[in-house]
C-alpha cells in the first residue's frame, strides 16, 4: 500500500458562495482522529480540504490513498482512529468480503464511513446491517462530510450553538467598536434574541460606557481564572445592559499586563455560544495569537474601515490572510465608516473595495452629532435617533451577520438621503 499522507499545507481553494452557506449551518466537529483511506483524487482532496477548515480545529485527520485494502494492511499495525472513511470503487461481494478482513483489524469502538460511486439502496441497507455508520455517494460535499460527522459524535441532546460574530477595526480609531455594540443591540431587538457582548479589548474597552455600565466583574476574571469557568460561573459575571443584550465587560485598567497564548479565549466563546443565540465579540485591532485565533474560528468576522490609505493597505492584508486561514468561509464582510469627514481627503467607496474584490455591507456616513450624543449619554444609536438612516444600515447589517438576508441593497435610500442632508448643514 501507499502510506504517504497527502499534503495537507498545500494551497486551499476557496469555497464556492453555496458552498460556504451550506457550512455555516454545520456544527463544530468535537474532539477526534479521523483517518481516511481514497481511491480518487476528488475524493482525497475533497477530504482534504475539509481537515483544514476552522470547524474541523479539534479533530486530527489524516488522508491517505488505496482505499479499502489499505486500510487493512495499515490497521495490522497501527490502533484505528474514532472515524475511519473509506472510498470503495469495487463491487459489492468484494467489498462485503474485504470488510470482513477489516473488522478483524478495526477496534469496535471506531466508525466506518464508506464512500462509494453507486446509489445503491440495497447496498446501503447491507452496509449498515453489518455495522457500517453511513454510506455515502460520491462526489461528497464538506457540508455533507462534516454533517456525517457531528451526526456521529456530536451530542444530539445539546442545545444550538450560538453564532460567534468578530467585529475587528482595520486601524485604531475608525469605530469598530461602536459598530459591534450597536450591530448587538440591533441583533436582541430586532429578532428578540439573546446577545452576549464580549469585550475584548481588556486595556481600553468602550463597552462599559457606550452601554452605561459599571459591572464589578467582567472579561477579565473569565480568561484570568479558566478552571473555573462554565456556564454558571459566565453567567455571574455578565452585565444585563437591556432586555435580550448582556455584556462581558473589560476592566479598561492598566493594572496589570495582559499577555495571553493563543487559546486564552477559545473555551470562554465556546461556553458564550453555549448560552445565546449570537455572541458579538469585539476584538481590538492587533495582530497576536489570540486575535488570530479569534478571528480565524469566528462564524462570522466585520471588517470595519475608514476610506483612507493606511485603512485599505490593512484592511486588505486582513482579508487576504484571513481567505488563507477559512478557505471554506465567505470573505470577511466590510463595513466603510466615517465616509465624509469635513475636509478630509478621502478614497471613494467604490476605490476602496475594487482591489480588495468585497462588496461592502454597509457604508456608514460621518455623523459627529448622531455619534457624539450617543457615546456622551451612554446610549444605542437608536435610542438616539431611531429615524436615522444610519441605525436603518446596523439593522441591514445584523440581517446580514445573523444569516437572516442575503444581501444588503447595493444602493440605499437612506444613506443617500442622510450624505444630502449632511452636505446642507
Amino acid at each position: 500500500m501507499s502510506d504517504t499522507a497527502l499534503n495537507l499545507d498545500a494551497e486551499p481553494l476557496a469555497a464556492a458562495p453555496e458552498e460556504a452557506d451550506a457550512l455555516q449551518q454545520v456544527r463544530p466537529v468535537p474532539r477526534i482522529s479521523v483517518q481516511a483511506f481514497c481511491e480518487t483524487q476528488a475524493v482525497a482532496s475533497t477530504i482534504e480540504r475539509m481537515a483544514e477548515d476552522r470547524r474541523m480545529s479539534k479533530a486530527q485527520t489524516r488522508v491517505y490513498m488505496g482505499g479499502l485494502a489499505a486500510a487493512v494492511e495499515f490497521y495490522q499495525t497501527a490502533p484505528t482512529p474514532n472515524l475511519i472513511f473509506i472510498e470503495i470503487a469495487c463491487g459489492r461481494d468484494e467489498l462485503m468480503a474485504r470488510l470482513n478482513e477489516l473488522a478483524d483489524v478495526c477496534d469496535p469502538s471506531s466508525r466506518v464511513v464508506i464512500i462509494g460511486h453507486h446509489n445503491d439502496i440495497a447496498l446501503y441497507r447491507e452496509l449498515i446491517r453489518a455495522g457500517i455508520s453511513e454510506y455515502m455517494v460520491a462526489p461528497v460535499s464538506l457540508a455533507d462530510l462534516m454533517s456525517t460527522i457531528s451526526g456521529l459524535f456530536a451530542d444530539p441532546e445539546a442545545d444550538p450553538i450560538g453564532r460567534s460574530i468578530a467585529f475587528v477595526g482595520a486601524k485604531g480609531g475608525v469605530g469598530a467598536s461602536t459598530i459591534a455594540h450597536n450591530v448587538s443591540w440591533a441583533i436582541s431587538t430586532l429578532f428578540e434574541n439573546e446577545v452576549v457582548v464580549v469585550d475584548m479589548d481588556l486595556p481600553f474597552g468602550t463597552a462599559n460606557i457606550n452601554f452605561d455600565q459599571d459591572p464589578a466583574q467582567g472579561i477579565a476574571e473569565a480568561v484570568f481564572s479558566p478552571e473555573r469557568l462554565d456556564e454558571v460561573y459566565l453567567d455571574r459575571l455578565l452585565a444585563n445592559c437591556a432586555e435580550n443584550l448582556s455584556l462581558l465587560a473589560a476592566p479598561s485598567t492598566l493594572d496589570r499586563s495582559y499577555d495571553f497564548g493563543a487559546d486564552a479565549f477559545g473555551n470562554l466563546i465556546d461556553i458564550a455560544q453555549r448560552t445565546a443565540p449570537a455572541v458579538v465579540l469585539d476584538v481590538p485591532h492587533g495582530w497576536n495569537g489570540w486575535t488570530k485565533a479569534t478571528l480565524t474560528h469566528a462564524d462570522e468576522v466585520v471588517i470595519v474601515a475608514a476610506p483612507e490609505l493606511a485603512n485599505l493597505r490593512n484592511t486588505k492584508n486582513l482579508i487576504d490572510t484571513l481567505r488563507g486561514l477559512r478557505p471554506n468561509d465567505s470573505p470577511p464582510r466590510l463595513v466603510i465608516n466615517q465616509v465624509g469627514v469635513p475636509k478630509r481627503p478621502e478614497i471613494s467607496v467604490g476605490d476602496f473595495s475594487d482591489p480588495l474584490e468585497v462588496e461592502p455591507a454597509a457604508v456608514i456616513p460621518f455623523d459627529a452629532q448622531l455619534f457624539g450624543n450617543a457615546a456622551n449619554s451612554g446610549r444605542m444609536l437608536a435610542e438616539t435617533d431611531a429615524a436615522s438612516p444610519v441605525v436603518a444600515t446596523l439593522g441591514q447589517l445584523a440581517h446580514l451577520v445573523t444569516g437572516r438576508s442575503v444581501s444588503v441593497p447595493k444602493h440605499k435610500p437612506g444613506l443617500q438621503a442622510l450624505l444630502a442632508r449632511l452636505k446642507k448643514s
